[in-house]
């Protein structure tokens, strides 16, 4: 026992020769103190997670902390680098979260830095709550009701769906956690299995008889306040906190349908029939295709849709993809032509002098995008193509099963691999065609992809009006007009605690760099939207490896938007 209170003496002794004023050494890691609060109250809100998460996985990392019932955190021992820092609360949303952006705030930290004062706000979710039911006021089950916001993709206007939930047996829905702004409301009705079984039955009589069938009727998809045309849908605005009630009545009207036939169709083959609405992202309706190659779908609402065939009993993949808007009447005479996908294949190069600084190959995939946004939303099922993949050791990539279309390939790291790299060049065929798109037309494509380091770089601070600096404003490197259908060629950040920003590996060419304290979505897209401010923004030029600075105002939350 004395021989142990002596080490400990010793110990003691020793490290009140090092640090003779008793006041403990900085540590190296930085730290972070804040409360979150509920808006408009301001009251503390407890249990709150806390979330901090690297950009950049390599050099960072990830912590989480909980407010505790005074509504405080506090994290320490944080590696330096740049952050997102999110806070999650049942029923809340950040106040200062835009609509779907999950950018978080942004902090960027520096050795022994302590950041205090970090105030986060929440709001209480609205709720869209109500009733589906039938024509006699009976209730629907199992009909899919959502929420969707309108929002821009390649250059398309696109519905996203806010939230998504099924009616209970007793018609009920409830649909929570909906941040505030204007959305739509609709109500895909429950499958009609009773048509489905009825489809052989119509077939047959149909091929017996020239006799035309009555028109079936069913329900159809259904909009806000009560509406089957889209473009007649009224737009609600969510407050925070809101409990909107809304009941849908569903009423039988003349149904629509597609009839068509599948050529190509190898013998002893058959195929399947499958439609999926682009609107909802869901497969409403297929059918089988007969021996004579015909198909019917019926009961279909008007709307945006891709239809699939996919051919069963194929020694090789072969399917068939096509987009369709269907109005108000009936479409026939659709003839779905099944072919295989190509197979692109290549390898991504080095450009020379580039290094290999911040680049790992294992952590590199890579993207085949439609050109046009046709691909966005398509159907995947009975499809083997996955627009997706990851670069080997070697360089090399492989898509297969590819339909035919326009492609552009982009370029994407995980956790900060590739940061400040860009795709310099894509040839196909001897030929660059990284501006004009990969035309896939079934066989094999090959492809030679040169990766370059010499990404521009445009940093510099975001300020107000009165040139304060201002934090998580989204700024926005908008290129030249003819290539802005290109989600790759923008390039996108958050400013950080002090207003600062750095977009880096942007592809050489001209920009408009605008910044916003507040932008509903990824409304920048929108050539409309951009058309408004365009003239707020920093126009230049951005050169190969070339690093440029600016200060560029932001553009208040409250200034008119479109």
């Amino acid at each position: 026992m004395e021989s142990v209170l002596a080490c400990w003496l010793i110990l003691l002794i020793a490290g009140a020769a090092q640090n003779p004023t008793g006041v403990s050494k900085p540590a190296t890691g930085a730290a972070i103190d804040g409360i979150v609060t509920r808006d408009p109250d301001s009251e503390p809100v407890k249990k709150a997670l806390i979330e901090l998460i690297a950009e950049n996985q390599a050099q960072g990392g990830d912590y989480t902390a909980s407010t505790g019932a005074d509504g405080t955190f506090r994290i320490e021992n944080i590696l330096p680098g740049r952050y997102h820092l999110f806070a999650e609360r049942t029923g809340f949303l950040e106040a200062d979260k835009n609509h779907g952006r999950s950018d978080g705030r942004v902090l960027t930290l520096a050795a022994g830095q302590v950041v205090t004062d970090v105030h986060i706000r929440l709001q209480a979710a609205a709720v869209v709550r109500g009733r589906v039911t039938d024509e006699d006021g009976d209730p629907l089950p199992n009909a899919e009701v959502s929420v969707l916001r309108q929002t821009f993709v390649s250059g398309h206007n696109h519905w996203e769906q806010a939230g998504a939930e099924r009616t209970n047996d007793l018609g009920e829905y409830r649909i929570a956690n909906l941040a505030s702004g204007n959305v739509y409301v609709s109500v895909v009705p429950p499958p009609d299995f009773k048509s489905l079984i009825e489809q052989g039955g119509v077939a047959a009589r149909e091929s017996r008889s020239t006799v035309p069938e009555k028109p079936a009727m069913s329900y159809q998809t259904t909009y806000y306040p009560g509406t089957t045309d889209r473009s007649q849908a009224t737009p609600i605005q969510l407050h925070a906190g809101d409990d909107f009630p809304i009941d849908f009545a569903l009423v039988p009207s003349p149904s629509l349908s597609i009839r068509g036939m599948v050529v190509n169709v190898p013998p002893q083959a058959s195929a399947s029939i499958m439609l999926q609405s682009r609107d909802f992202g869901l497969v409403l309706n297929g059918a089988e295709m007969h021996k004579d190659g015909s198909f019917v779908i019926r009961d279909v609402s008007p709307g945006n849709y891709t239809i699939l065939a996919t051919v069963d009993g194929s020694p090789v993949p072969l399917t068939a993809r096509q987009a369709l808007q269907i109005g108000a009447g009936n479409v026939d005479g659709l003839r779905l032509v099944p072919q295989p996908g190509a197979t692109v294949r290549g390898r991504l190069r080095l450009e020379s002098g580039s290094g290999m600084r911040g680049f790992d190959a294992d952590r590199m995939f890579l993207a085949l995008q439609a050109v046009d946004g046709e691909q966005e939303g398509a159907v995947t099922v009975g499809d083997n193509f996955s627009n997706l993949t990851h670069v080997a050791a070697d360089g090399t990539f492989q898509w297969v099963d590819v339909p035919a279309g326009n492609y552009y390939v982009q370029m994407a790291g995980d956790n900060g691999a590739g940061e400040g790299w860009y795709l310099k060049s894509v040839l196909a065929g001897g030929r660059d065609v990284n501006d004009s798109g990969i035309a896939i037309n079934g066989g094999l494509v090959a492809l030679d992809l040169v990766a370059s380091a010499k990404g521009g770089l445009i940093e510099g601070a975001v300020t107000d009006h009165k040139g304060v600096p201002m934090a998580n404003a989204v700024v926005v490197a908008v290129p030249e007009a003819r290539v802005r259908a290109r989600m790759d060629r923008y390039g996108k950040t958050v400013s950080d605690q002090s207003g600062h920003f750095s977009l880096r590996g942007l592809r050489p060419g001209l920009y408009t760099v605008l910044a916003w304290e507040s932008v509903d979505g990824d409304a920048y897209y929108n050539p409309e939207f951009l058309k408004v401010y365009e003239a707020r923004g920093v126009a230049l030029r951005v050169g190969d490896g070339e690093r440029k600075s600016l200060s560029v105002e932001a553009i208040a939350a409250g200034e008119e938007q479109p």
